[in-house]
């Protein structure tokens, strides 16, 4: 977990993910024959097939793991040296209450997150519920003085660290979308004998708008696409029976359908097919809010069969979402079969 737990506590808000982005290309450097990072800030790795037995044009297989978490930009500062920020994705304006942050200035800087406190709340206040603007950032010192280190445009995340909380849990700000990440990373480690071109991209401002993937996918355009990204775990309380799609503990997620994309019928099930010939714990995954990159790679030029592994998360776009080991590791299994055997599926006849 030392590799997820470096990932996870690496800044990098849409638009401003060089710190992630150079774990990224350190890692997929030892595992790919080419790495390059394009105009965007995509992160494009290229492990070539290393066998082509009847096939001396290898398909164009693309791997969209997003890269960017969500977060702030300072907006202004105050008379009194108070931050006002911006959102960059989207935020539960509750998740934002006593949170303490880092602001990365010309130097990191830690401040808190405050707002109006309760003591002189008027009645009316206590019932109305909080929006963004409610809120300020304090990290201490006045107007000058933060003016010195900090302007506006400068990122914002929350300071939180990455925790194993027992076997098989791991909480962290970022799972969303790093746990993706280093489905990606392992993936590339872990694959054999492929006869396809595998195009590793971890994308940028998937976030704000599946930027990364658009222009990404367009450049190599691939034959298939496969996002590698969370998806809602829905089973906590106060969650109906028939809504609990997706869960954590019994595998990863297969997509078939999110607001971005439905999902290659074919491809999901030559996933499907081969999580149960291999023996992979896997659940279908059908999310009617949330898009992911599949949605970008499947509208790329003339169309690209496209589909989604996602991994079961609670608490996402929040400092303490929640995953399972074993739920990440069935999805990289999944993911290098895939891999090693995609040349030999007929999609339109699945």
């Amino acid at each position: 977990m030392q590799l997820l737990k470096r990932l996870c506590e690496a800044p990098g808000i849409s638009g401003c993910e060089n710190p992630i982005t150079d774990i990224v290309q350190e890692e997929l450097q030892n595992v790919c024959d080419s790495v390059e990072l394009d105009r965007l800030g995509n992160v494009i790795a290229l492990k070539k097939a290393n066998s082509k037995e009847g096939c001396p044009q290898p398909k164009k297989v693309m791997l969209a793991a997003h890269m960017d978490q969500i977060g702030f930009l300072v907006k202004s500062i105050d008379q009194n040296g108070f931050i006002r920020f911006a959102a960059v994705g989207g935020f539960d304006p509750k998740t934002l209450v006593a949170q303490r942050v880092a602001i990365h200035g010309k130097k990191r800087v830690i401040g808190v997150i405050g707002s109006k406190p309760i003591h002189v709340l008027t009645e009316e206040e206590k019932k109305k519920a909080l929006e963004m603007k409610d809120f300020f950032i304090d990290v201490g010192l006045g107007k000058e003085e933060v003016e010195a280190i900090i302007q506006p445009g400068d990122a914002i995340t929350f300071d939180r660290d990455f925790v194993q909380l027992n076997d098989q849990a791991v909480t962290s700000l970022a799972l969303d979308n790093r746990a993706g990440v280093y489905v990606l990373i392992e993936a590339m480690r872990r694959v054999k004998e492929h006869q396809v071109d595998i195009y590793a991209v971890a994308t940028s401002q998937e976030e704000v708008g599946l930027r990364g993937a658009v222009t990404s996918s367009y450049a190599i355009e691939p034959d298939f696409g496969i996002a590698l990204d969370v998806t809602v775990a829905m089973d906590t309380p106060g969650i109906k029976e028939e809504e609990k799609v997706c869960v954590l503990g019994k595998g990863t997620a297969i997509a078939v359908m999110n607001s971005s994309m439905l999902a290659h019928r074919g491809l999901y099930q030559f996933l499907k097919d081969l999580a149960e010939k291999n023996n992979i714990k896997y659940q279908l995954d059908i999310m009617e809010r949330g898009g992911t990159d599949a949605g970008a790679i499947q509208k790329s030029r003339r169309g690209v069969i496209s589909g989604g592994i996602s991994i079961p998360t609670r608490y996402i776009h929040s400092v303490v979402e929640l995953c399972r080991i074993d739920d990440l590791e069935a999805s990289i299994q999944l993911l290098v079969s895939f891999l090693e055997n995609v040349h030999l599926a007929d999609f339109y006849n699945l």
